[in-house]
Order: C-alpha cells, then structure tokens, then sequence
C-alpha cells in the first residue's frame, strides 16, 4: 500500500507570553501511515496527543518539521507549507477530524450539520438526505433530536453527532481525538463498527484513546506519547 502520511521530525513549542514560559510540546515526532492502516495513540493528559493531531490538521503551525500527506488532488504536499485555501480544501474533501468537542453552527439542526457534511463532499440533495438519517440512525440518536439545534444537547449527543458528521464523508484521512470519551458502552461499539467498516474501506486514520480494550485488535500500531515524546507500544 502506498504511503499516506508521513511525518518527519515534528516539534511543536507554546510561549505563555504572561508567565515568561517557553513549553515544549512535540520532541522530533516522526511516523508514517500507509493507506488504510489504524495508528492508535495513548498516553496521559498534556503528553502532546492532541498537538500531534492540531498540526496535522493545521490549526496548530509547528515550529519545525514536515508532514507529507498523500492527497489526491495535490499529490503529496508538505501540510506544514500548504496555503491556507488549499487547507480549507483539504479539511473539507479529504482529511477529516473529530474532537471531543462539537462546534456548531448557530441556528442549524442535528440532521442539518450531518447533511451539510455530505453536500460539501459534491454529493445531490437526496442522497444528502439519506445519509444524514442513516448516520442518525446508526448513532441512536433520539429522532425527536434530529431537527432540534444540538446546543441543548447532552455530552453523549453531541459527541455522537460529531463522530457522525466526520464519518459520513468517509474522508481519506480520518484523525479521532478521544471519539469515545464519554459516551457509553453501546456508543463505543457503534463507534467501532463504523471505524471497521471504513477500515474495509480504505480510510487511513489515527486515533487517541485512553480505552486500551477498545483499541485491541483495531488498530494496525500504536504508540504511546509522554513529555512530548513517542514510543512504541505492544497491546
């Protein structure tokens, strides 16, 4: 399979500008994913997780370091170089992202986001439509909800809708920061079945979990990050 991803000594620093402090992230961070491949990360809070995703997706610019990424209308480019037009691009067609956090839009339903998912990646109204309720569907989401803001939304909801507006584009690359953080027993495997079923199909992903259980015998590698810094780990 053909290399998707690869990140070469990728370092990431923060400047607290009131406390004088100079915090080092990311320590020469390399790795690389070939298509279809599921590198899972763990490790403790503030190890630098997110950081490696936040640069990858380029909401964070690292301070050096390349991130090569396979794209299929650019080719392969060097994320930590790319216009911003080209990245919004990107983001919109082919890398997807999922936090643990939904940001939404004001005065736009549940069914509306998961939609608009769809119609962004070219696809017609109709088709739109039905994957906006199948993913509902998939996701146990309360049908009273669907046309409801997600605003009100519990934790759970919210964190299932956000999974389901980035799985439903079935991006190239798929970057999950904690999908499962608080979502219960009966979520997570929704949430496995859906991280199979795009396994078959060739997404590429990463994903940060704490859950050692839920990454057995799902992920191709894993790594573990502490003080900035990735290793290897066996499950």
């Amino acid at each position: 399979m053909e290399e998707i991803l690869v990140v070469q000594d990728l370092t990431k620093s923060f400047i607290i500008h009131n406390l004088a402090k100079h915090i080092e992230a990311l320590h020469d961070i390399s790795l690389n994913l070939k298509g279809g491949e599921f590198v899972g990360i763990t490790g403790k809070s503030g190890s630098g997780k997110s950081t490696v995703f936040k640069c990858i997706y380029r909401t964070y610019v690292p301070q050096n370091g390349q991130i090569w990424y396979n794209s299929q209308k650019y080719g392969f480019v060097n994320l930590a170089e790319l216009s911003e037009r080209q990245m919004i691009y990107l983001r919109k067609h082919e890398i997807g992202y999922v936090s643990q956090f939904l940001n939404i839009m004001p005065r736009t339903t549940a069914r509306e986001l998961v939609k608009q998912a769809v119609l962004e990646m070219g696809s017609g109204e109709d088709y739109a439509n039905m994957e906006a309720q199948r993913m509902l569907e998939h996701f146990e989401l309360d049908k009273e909800l669907w046309d409801c803001y997600p605003g009100t939304f519990s934790g759970g909801e919210k964190l299932r809708l956000n999974i389901a507006r980035a799985m439903v584009k079935r991006p190239r690359l798929l970057l999950l920061d904690e999908p499962t953080a608080s979502l219960d027993h009966a979520s997570k495997i929704k949430v496995r079945e859906l991280i199979e079923q795009l396994k078959r199909e060739g997404t590429t992903m990463m994903g940060i979990f704490h859950d050692l259980e839920f990454m057995e015998n799902l992920c191709t590698r894993v790594y573990t990050m502490s003080n900035g810094i990735l290793h290897d780990l066996q499950i």
